[in-house]
């Protein structure tokens, strides 16, 4: 497995196989790789002949009192865990390799409507940022098949539309979510919990499928999550959000809806933690 950290090694390195015909997967992580990285790496393995993974903590989704500085490098350990999964090939660049012009004058790209609300809502700019360092990298690697989890359920939604708005003749590939045994979704923000923190942690997803039963049993969607809401503070969590969003395009529920997203992020000590279920509706909910 080689890494790069220079455009235009990237994409010397990737002339040959394209010529050749060979189906390339992209991987965009931003390290500190857990499981659930490496089963995108591995779902990748399983579509591809040739799978790229890239690591660059992209500044463009921080906002200002958000952990950049603080946000773990682990390269060493992130290229022997892409190894062992199969990875190909990594693309490592620094920010001046990517954004050469600065922050402040860089070309920036805007998804409407589903980018909106949520963590958009709670994070100004944010999608803009992931936006941007997506379709750079679509750019450079040009895979024909990209692999996204989905715990960042609005994230991918976001990158969908975007490569539908852009024409981007790239496979979206959604990856479901990695979880610990007590049912904690995989997060490398789950590393900045305490002990005491991380057992009180799972109350996220335990709340949500709580939620989930009372709406499958017929239960007022305002009734139930307000119940919901309740139980993250019970469980320790300063809520962030907590909704019901149609799953396609993460618009407001009706009583034409059916299938649907259950969608939270709470903050625990000093990690904000995101989760998600999807629910079937009944005719009779709206």
């Amino acid at each position: 497995m080689d890494t790069l950290y220079h455009i235009s090694a990237l994409r010397e390195a990737l002339a040959g196989p394209r010529r050749a015909g060979r189906r390339i997967a992209l991987v965009p992580t931003m390290g500190n790789l857990h499981d659930g990285h490496l089963a995108l790496v591995a779902k990748a393995r399983a579509r591809a002949d040739l799978v790229v993974a890239t690591i660059f903590v992209n500044p463009l989704q921080f906002g200002e009192d958000e952990d950049l500085d603080a946000y773990p490098r682990t390269l060493a350990e992130d290229q022997a865990g892409l190894a062992r999964a199969g990875c190909d090939l990594v693309f490592a660049p620094s920010t001046r390799e990517l954004y050469p012009q600065g922050l402040d004058v860089q070309t920036r790209v805007h998804v409407a409507g589903v980018s909106e609300g949520l963590c958009g809502g709670s994070r100004p700019g944010h999608f803009d940022g992931v936006a941007t360092v997506v379709s750079l990298l679509f750019n450079l690697v040009q895979p024909d098949l990209a692999c996204f989890g989905e715990k960042d359920y609005q994230q991918l939604a976001v990158i969908r539309q975007l490569t539908r708005d852009l024409h981007f003749p790239i496979e979206i590939v959604g990856v479901p979510i990695v979880r610990a045994r007590d049912g904690l979704a995989l997060s490398s923000r789950n590393g900045y919990l305490s002990a005491d923190e991380r057992g009180r942690a799972p109350g996220l997803y335990a709340t949500l499928c709580e939620l989930r039963e009372a709406l499958v049993a017929g239960v007022a969607h305002d009734e139930a999550l307000s119940t919901a809401h309740e139980r993250l503070v019970e469980h320790g969590f300063v809520p962030d959000y907590l909704a019901l969003r149609r799953a396609d395009d993460l618009g407001e529920v009706d009583a034409d809806t059916r299938e649907a997203v259950i969608l939270a992020a709470a903050q625990l000590g000093p990690a904000r933690l995101i989760d998600n279920l999807t629910v079937s509706l009944s005719p009779r909910d709206g």
